[in-house]
Order: C-alpha cells, then sequence, then structure tokens
C-alpha cells in the first residue's frame, strides 16, 4: 500500500498563543493531505519520537484518555484506507478524496454532528417538541465548551460531574440538569445502538442522574367540582378554557398538546383512539357523558378531518408546535383567573389535570401499575413523579385498621 498516515505536530505555522495543530498527515501517490484532529500544543508537550501527548499537556481531564482517542482517530483512517485497497478503489483516489472519506469516517466520533443527525430525524418524524430539547442541550454543552469541539470519547464519568458541578454553581436546578444528563445519555444510547461508538466509552454506568421531587400539582376533588361548577358563560375564552381543563381530567388527564392535536377522526366507535405525540403510546379512552358534553361544544358542525378544539391554524409540524405553545401559554393565564373565580390557591396549569386524574386514582385505591398504563408512561417511576401523598384522614385510616389487625 503507498498510502500512509501518521500523527503530527503542523510546526510550521504557530497560532497567536504560540501552540502547533495536532494533524493526521496523510500520504498518498507521493502527495501529503492533512486533517486537524481539533488539539493544538506547545512543543515541549509533544513527544515527536513516540507521536504521542506527553504528561505535562494541561489541556485536557486525561492525557492517557486523549492519546487513545488520537490513536482511534489514525486507527479509523487506517481501517478506511485497507477497505478502500480491498475493493480496488484506492489507487483511483487523489489524497483530497480520501481525506474527505477520512473526515466523513471520523465525524462520527463527534457528540455535536451526531446529535445534530438525531435532531434533524425527530424533525422529520415530527418530534418537534423532542427536537427542541436536543437543540437546547446542544447549546448548553456548546456554551460551557466556549464552542470547542466534543467528541464522545471527551465524556467521561469525570466530565459529568464538572458538568453538574457548573450547573448547579450557576444556581440552576437539578431537575434542569436531569433533563440535559438524561438527553445525553438518550443520544449515547442511540449512538450505540446504530454502532457509532463502542459501548466501552458509555459514561453513564456508574453516573448517578438526580432529580428533586416537586412540589406537587394536584388539586383535590373539590377543587375540580368548583371549576366544574363555575359560571363563567358570560365570558367566552374564559369558559372554553374550563372546558380543557376538565376535558383533560375527564380524559385520564390528557396532555395539552395532545388534546391539541385531537381530530373527529379520532372518535371511534363511542371511545377516543390516538397516540400520544410525546411517545407514539397508544390511549383508547371512552366517552363519557361528561366528554361527549364538551366533545359537542367544540366539535358540532366539523368535518371528520378537522380538529376537535380551535387550537392548531396551520399545516407544517413546526408551525402547528408554535400555534399549540401559543396557545397552552394563554391557557395557563386564563387558569389563573379562574383558580381566583374559585378561591384555589394552588398555582393552576395544564399541568394540574394530569396531576390531579393521577392523585384521585391513588386515593381510590388504584395500582400504580395501572395509573402509568393510564397516563401513558413508560415506567411507574414516571408515574411516582406524578402522584401526591394521600391525604391525612386517609393515612389515619390506614394507620387504625393496622393497629387494629394487631391487637386481634
Amino acid at each position: 500500500m503507498r498510502t500512509n498516515i501518521l500523527i503530527a505536530l503542523d510546526n510550521r505555522r504557530a497560532k497567536p498563543d504560540g501552540t502547533y495543530s495536532l494533524l493526521l498527515r496523510i500520504t498518498h501517490h507521493r502527495t501529503v493531505g492533512q486533517i486537524s484532529l481539533g488539539i493544538h500544543l506547545h512543543p515541549k508537550d509533544w513527544d515527536e519520537k513516540k507521536r504521542m501527548i506527553k504528561s505535562s499537556y494541561k489541556g485536557t481531564e486525561s492525557v492517557t484518555r486523549l492519546n487513545n482517542f488520537i490513536l482511534k482517530q489514525k486507527t479509523n483512517a487506517l481501517d478506511i484506507i485497507t477497505r478502500l485497497e480491498e475493493s480496488k478503489q484506492l489507487a483511483s483516489l487523489s489524497v483530497h478524496q480520501i481525506k474527505a472519506l477520512i473526515q466523513k469516517g471520523n465525524e462520527k466520533s463527534s457528540f455535536y454532528t451526531y446529535a445534530e443527525q438525531c435532531i434533524d430525524q425527530m424533525k422529520q418524524e415530527q418530534r418537534i417538541g423532542n427536537a427542541r430539547t436536543y437543540r437546547l442541550v446542544l447549546s448548553a454543552l456548546k456554551f460551557y465548551m466556549a464552542q470547542k469541539p466534543l467528541n464522545f470519547e471527551d465524556i467521561t464519568y469525570a466530565f459529568l460531574k464538572k458538568f453538574e458541578s457548573h450547573h448547579l454553581k450557576n444556581g440552576n436546578s437539578y431537575n434542569g440538569l436531569s433533563v440535559y444528563l438524561r438527553t445525553m445519555r438518550a443520544i449515547f444510547n442511540r449512538a450505540i445502538k446504530d454502532r457509532v461508538i463502542d459501548a466501552s466509552i458509555y459514561p453513564f454506568k456508574d453516573f448517578s442522574i438526580k432529580q428533586v421531587k416537586t412540589r406537587k400539582r394536584a388539586i383535590p376533588i373539590a377543587d375540580i367540582m368548583k371549576i366544574k361548577e363555575l359560571d363563567c358563560s358570560h365570558d367566552v375564552l374564559l369558559h372554553e378554557t374550563k372546558l380543557y381543563f376538565l376535558f383533560s381530567f375527564y380524559t385520564r388527564g390528557i396532555p395539552f398538546s395532545d388534546m391539541a392535536h385531537l381530530k373527529g377522526s379520532n372518535i371511534i366507535n363511542g371511545r377516543i383512539t390516538f397516540q400520544r405525540v410525546k411517545t407514539n403510546k397508544p390511549y383508547d379512552i371512552k366517552i363519557t357523558s361528561d366528554i361527549q358534553t364538551i366533545i359537542d361544544y367544540f366539535y358540532s358542525g366539523k368535518t371528520k378531518n378537522a380538529y376537535i378544539f380551535p387550537i392548531i391554524k396551520r399545516t407544517t409540524p413546526e408551525d402547528q408546535y408554535k400555534d399549540v405553545e401559543w396557545a397552552r401559554n394563554r391557557y395557563n393565564k386564563r387558569l389563573q383567573k379562574i383558580a381566583e373565580l374559585c378561591g384555589i390557591e394552588e398555582n393552576l396549569t395544564s399541568y394540574v389535570s394530569r396531576h390531579s386524574f393521577a392523585t384521585r386514582a391513588k386515593n381510590l385505591g388504584v395500582p400504580i401499575a395501572t395509573i402509568s398504563d393510564m397516563l401513558g408512561h413508560e415506567s411507574t417511576k414516571t408515574t411516582e413523579i406524578y402522584l401526591d401523598s394521600l391525604p391525612s384522614d386517609i393515612m389515619d385510616d390506614y394507620h387504625e385498621q393496622i393497629i387494629n389487625t394487631s391487637k386481634k
């Protein structure tokens, strides 16, 4: 093979800080091409004989891991060249073509590049909310890294602990951090399944993602009844806000986004059947008289393919996402007015109906596994976050039953 790869320090041109770029130098048919590894060193930190970074280098958490990363880049490049030679394509390619193929192959180890691919796929699948969360996480990481490149190999246990410390030191919450870390973990898991990275570099095996239980957002059934009995027919927007809230409670706490996407075609044989926007998990809910009354109010005179609720106005997925967000913001503002009229001290939001349904089910003795299925959760751990503590009177009843049983 007349093609060689060498790791070299580009000592021809120094940067303003006196460092030089570390390169993969490709020699093919006596022509040289170079690929920057995104690493900049002072000559004193480079071992020219061993082609390795010295332990004196302070620009990384682990020099050993960084050297392993560099070696992997070279190994990947050699693997590409070997496959080109075996397929008898190598001889006909220029060094620039080989360089492009190696760069494309090495892009796979870039956390940013792979995450961008995930975002693009989510947009194609119309999972706009998930795509926005991934974009938020990428922005946070790029800010933390001061726009420096970030490869999967760089995200170690030590990196995660430092990122956690940085996030909390700036006054942010554990739950906000949890969103970032769970998204990063999901990207790692997906990359491993796609064979983009090896499972051996997975950093979350021993790293615990902490999540603090937030203040419960459920209200008692007595407050639900206050909302139901509230007469706000003189204010159409307030009346419709009330109906949105009750519809969500009656339909197992259906999220606002899923409610917005319901169409007449989702009503089949006296039931509402649909898939959640967020998880694609199917729902199948019996239409009770209370539910039917609300459907009749909004859906009367519409075609089968029309949306039941007047929330989504546009056609593209991104515009529809914006329609839902805009409507939800105004819905939450009007819920504050309803809470005031009903004398409810709890902060009333679109999530309260969902939490209230879950807590009501728990208080009635419905098993958590069943509640989890009714809410469309992937696991009971998520459901437990929704559930409020049992009221004191129910706890007292259980206490007495336990004591009385022990006396027999």
